[in-house]
């Protein structure tokens, strides 16, 4: 199963991760009021950390699982059950040393045999299993075996040098089976309950490896069904942290109640068009449809101005990866977009619909701007809101669909921003194809030198440019409101919910 995703919220980022530290205890507090409550407008549906797909689950599961390497709120990818990792020469072997001193959620003590088994049920490796791995990007693992007392040897089939952002994935005890019930990880939070249509409820890890941490003794993410109700909560005092604002709506909210926070996400949202349906799979309509709209108006309309202009399927964020000499490729010309419309033979337009998630604000109010901003094109499009479980089954998973608008998120990671675009990836819900792509993209993990990856993944976002193969509008800026009874909360480059800082504010 695909473990990039959607990040629809989204969206983005994603946005997902941690820090590192000494082995240790927390001391228990008395104080009632030691919790927080997180709002989220998505339903929970997986709690397994090697088959979690939506970006609203992993926000959650963060708290609960960890991985051999976790990234921190900087995007910064940091030793975590692991102290160290040594990768030979060729990209082909990697050898962890696993940190002493850590347990899991049900007492037991995390060794080298945890981590096997971990890494083996994510590749697929495990008995039972036929070789199908449950986290795609670890499909390229041949075997994980202990080397020494206290270190593991991950073997794969041919060099990958952009594997170890996956090993991220969480690791369970070994032999465990009931992870979509009762999760079980090393985390700082222990799941305690889910109420679908209610909430998650996590409780503090007493056995925390991280000295000190956490601070609180509960968190709760209590489903909302959209940003109006969200804030409504807040505005109740029934929740604490809201992490899906646009600027207009956090410039209502009671400055001495609440301390708004903002970082680049890391998220791409697109206007996402199926190539495999007429007329979106002719690349001309395609192109006019990216020349007929306005990502500034869109971004003023949807975001009040706060995101990023995206011309691609990469945000700047990504730093080096992203290929800044495709800025303003497709900037507004309607003349232009007309002639292509003419070209392909719908000078007079057509009519299409776009599935949307009706829980996000931020993706209805960008379909009704698109629909718009389309007309000038004879583009006449008709908006169908759908709760997020079914624009999972119908959209992302059946790819019964002919536009929709989302967040796509992912590790931050070059790799696995672009991954989805090969015609084989699960990911790949807008049935795009370009052998092209897919022999660059099965080139880069075996190319070693940094340079050399960097100018192939240039050459992958420049095809994805020139097929146009969806409508790239903005990498949103993450708007989080939080109580001022808080603090410690981070805003991450990426989708994820960190409460192991968060505690309650000094008087």
């Amino acid at each position: 199963m695909q473990r990039s995703i959607i990040k629809a919220l989204v969206i983005t980022s994603v946005f997902a991760l941690l820090l590192t530290g000494f082995a240790g205890c927390t001391k228990k507090t008395n104080n009632a009021n030691n919790f927080a409550v997180v709002g989220i407008t998505q339903e929970p549906g997986i709690f397994d950390p090697h088959t979690v797909v939506a970006a609203g689950d992993e926000e959650i599961i963060f708290n609960i699982y960890e991985g051999l390497y976790k990234f921190d709120n900087k995007g910064n990818l940091n030793p975590c059950l692991a102290t160290d990792v040594e990768i030979s020469a060729d990209a082909s072997v990697y050898t962890f040393t696993i940190r002493n001193g850590v347990k899991f959620h049900d007492g037991s003590d995390l060794d080298p045999n945890d981590v096997v088994y971990s890494l083996k049920r994510a590749a697929g490796l495990n008995d039972g299993q036929d070789g199908i791995a449950l986290v795609r990007e670890m499909d390229s693992v041949k075997d994980v075996r202990i080397t020494s007392d206290n270190r593991v040897e991950v073997a794969l089939e041919e060099s990958n040098s952009e594997l170890l952002s996956y090993f991220t994935t969480g690791i369970i005890p070994e032999g465990y089976d009931n992870c979509q019930k009762a999760p079980v990880g090393t985390g700082p939070f222990k799941f305690e309950s889910y109420t679908p249509g209610q909430s998650v409820v996590l409780v503090k890890n007493d056995n925390y490896w991280q000295k000190g941490l956490p601070y609180l003794d509960k968190v709760t993410f209590k489903v909302c069904a959209d940003m109006d109700a969200g804030l409504t909560e807040l505005a109740n005092g029934s929740i604490d942290i809201f992490p899906y604002l646009t600027s207009d709506r956090a410039n209502q909210l009671d400055p001495s109640k609440y301390n708004v926070l903002s970082n680049g996400s890391n998220m791409v949202q697109v206007f996402a068009l199926n190539n495999a349906v007429s007329p979106l799979n002719d690349v001309r309509v395609r192109q006019a449809i990216n020349y007929a709209i306005n990502r500034k108006d869109i971004i003023s309309v949807t975001m009040d101005g706060a995101g990023v202009e995206l011309s691609t399927a990469m945000s700047p964020a990504m730093g080096s990866y992203y290929d800044t000499s495709l800025d303003g490729t497709f900037d507004q010309d309607i003349e232009k977009a007309k002639k292509l419309m003419a070209e392909a033979g719908y000078e007079n337009g057509f009519d299409i619909s776009c599935t949307v998630p009706s829980s996000y604000l931020i993706h209805v109010n960008t379909a009704v701007e698109l629909a718009s901003e389309l007309k000038a094109i004879g583009i006449n499009m008709e908006i169908e809101q759908v709760d997020w479980a079914t624009w999972l089954e119908t959209v992302y998973t059946g790819r019964q669909y002919e536009t929709t608008v989302i967040a796509l998120t992912s590790t931050y990671a070059p790799y696995d921003v672009l991954e989805r675009y090969q015609s084989t990836s699960d990911g790949n819900f807008i049935n795009y194809s370009n052998a092209k792509v897919d022999e660059l993209m099965a080139k880069i993990p075996g190319t070693i030198d940094l340079n050399e990856r960097t100018a192939l993944y240039h050459q992958v976002l420049g095809l994805l440019t020139d097929d146009a193969c969806s409508v790239y509008i903005q990498d949103p800026t993450t708007i989080t409101a939080v109580s001022t009874r808080l603090e410690g909360y981070n805003v991450y480059p990426m989708y994820v919910q960190d409460m192991s800082q968060v505690k309650l504010a000094s008087k």
